[in-house]
């Protein structure tokens, strides 16, 4: 009897244990699904994100021209014959290309056809041919066949981006329309790719919009910022780790450095504004004042990235080095610095490839501004590549869109090429212990 209820408890006991360890099963299964399903949402909104930017932003790598047969008429580019650098440059090139134009439609020799005609090319097409003369004054008498761009809303239409219902009515008149169908159909108006974007500055007109000066600010910005925040950040890092005693003080600064991460980079632009430009009257909108900016918010980072790195290199490396009479500065110069320096410069490429993204406090210091010269120097005005996308993003004409999607892909084609960096260097130069 006493055995029979022995079982009997064991049994329950057992039954007990099993129920629990089932739930514990559940609870374990239902928390891997919550991950999964988080991780599918998350990848489900990137996939959007990512569809959305390139079905608008592909387009613009494409860039609708006209082959047109220029004659380089002497009488109009240069009725002298001097060859005069600055003739040459004034020269009324508009008229070559309406000439170009007259011999496929020779009705628009009135002024309301020549004021159409004029509609239909961009006025990149005027400094293409001007480029080419100033370089090769040799093509002043000759007549050559060229691609020259079409204005934007030609562009517009041609991607069917814009229907031709509503430009009926609106912009291009039904000669224009036809016109414009007679140059397709004759296979002279053709997309090619879109070298403004990347030779060209900002501009008003969207077919003539590039992003070279963005990208050359943003360069400037970055080395600015790298070459500053790297010995700096590395400098604090060995400091604090290596040197630094346990009390208030250095509490204080960790405290104080690890609250600087999270701060607002807006916080930074203010800063920057008050600091830089008020107070040392730096100029305005120059990618140096930019990189200072950027310092200040990738500096935390990189102390951070630094000071692990440092922390993961074992003890008894130090050890030996001390053992072995190696002064306290030799056993960070010659041991623990070469061993943590691959992480460090992770940790360094990723603070580089978050500055690159930022833009408040590059809108802080006046990069926003409308600049179209490209900058031959850190300290001439520039803009940036997120605040270059931000100023396209609120412009009224469509074909900006389809750019500042363009723009959004240059940016993560960045930011992937900086962090895939960073995972080769941890790849390649990462050791285990």
């Amino acid at each position: 009897m006493t055995e029979m209820v022995e079982q009997m408890r064991i049994s329950a006991v057992a039954e007990k244990v099993e129920a629990r360890l089932r739930k514990r099963y559940g609870v374990e299964r239902r928390f891997r699904l919550y991950g999964v399903a988080a991780i599918a949402v998350a990848l489900t909104f990137l996939a959007v994100l990512l569809f959305s930017v390139l079905s608008q932003g592909v387009s613009a790598f494409r860039q609708n021209e006209v082959r047109l047969a220029i004659s380089f008429d002497p009488a109009v580019i240069d009725p002298d014959g001097r060859r005069d650098h600055a003739i040459l440059a004034n020269a009324d090139y508009a008229a070559l290309i309406r000439q170009a134009l007259l011999a496929h439609f020779p009705d628009a020799d009135d002024r309301t056809g020549r004021r159409e005609l004029s509609r239909l090319m961009s006025q990149g097409a005027e400094l293409e041919l001007r480029k080419l003369v100033l370089s090769d004054p040799s093509v002043i008498g000759t007549r050559r066949e060229l691609w020259l761009p079409v204005t934007a809303a030609v562009d517009q239409l041609a991607k069917g981006h814009i229907s031709r219902a509503a430009e009926q009515g609106g912009q291009f008149s039904e000669r224009e329309l036809a016109r414009f169908d007679v140059l397709v159909a004759q296979g002279l108006l053709q997309p090619r790719f879109n070298k403004w974007l990347f030779t060209q500055g900002d501009s008003r007109q969207p077919e003539m919009a590039g992003l070279l000066g963005a990208i050359v600010g943003s360069f400037y910005a970055l080395v600015v910022t790298l070459a500053l925040s790297f010995p700096l950040g590395v400098a604090t890092a060995v400091y604090l780790e290596e040197f630094a005693g346990t009390n208030r003080w250095t509490d204080l600064v960790e405290v104080n450095i690890n609250n600087l991460a999270a701060v607002p980079s807006i916080v930074f632009g203010l800063l920057g504004l008050e600091i830089f430009l008020n107070l040392f009257g730096l100029p305005r909108s120059a990618p140096f004042v930019g990189g200072l900016c950027l310092t200040l918010v990738s500096l935390p980072t990189i102390i951070i990235a630094a000071r692990v790195s440092l922390k993961a290199v074992p003890p008894w490396i130090r050890e030996a080095a001390v053992g072995l009479g190696a002064s306290r500065l030799q056993v960070v110069s010659h041991h623990v610095l070469p061993l943590a320096m691959p992480g460090i410069l992770t940790g360094t490429i990723i603070g580089m490839a978050r500055a690159v993204g930022e833009s408040a406090p590059l809108l802080m210091i006046g990069m926003v501004a409308f600049i179209v010269d490209v900058p031959a120097t850190p300290m001439d005005p520039a803009t940036a590549l997120p605040v270059q996308i931000y100023l396209w993003a609120a412009s009224p004409e469509r074909a900006f869109i389809e750019r500042t999607s363009a723009a959004i892909l240059v940016l993560l084609c960045f930011l992937a090429a900086m962090n895939a960096a960073a995972i080769y260097l941890r790849k390649r130069f990462e050791r285990r212990w």
